[in-house]
């Protein structure tokens, strides 16, 4: 069983955004990405690891 990795709420992110994209509405301006989940959730999923580049805004 993986490790449980830290809660990272994306909305108190300083490279957070929100789109103006219907399909992909939420977005990560330091990974330079946008999709439908949270950004922290697409990061977990693809390298296993939470989100290490968070900063409060």
């Amino acid at each position: 069983m993986p490790p449980i990795a830290p809660k990272i709420d994306c909305m108190k992110c300083k490279y957070f955004y929100v789109t103006w994209d219907s399909n992909s509405p939420r977005g990560c301006k330091f990974f330079n990405f946008k999709s439908k989940q949270l950004p922290s959730t697409v990061v977990l999923q693809s390298s296993g690891e939470a989100c290490l580049k968070f900063e409060p805004k």
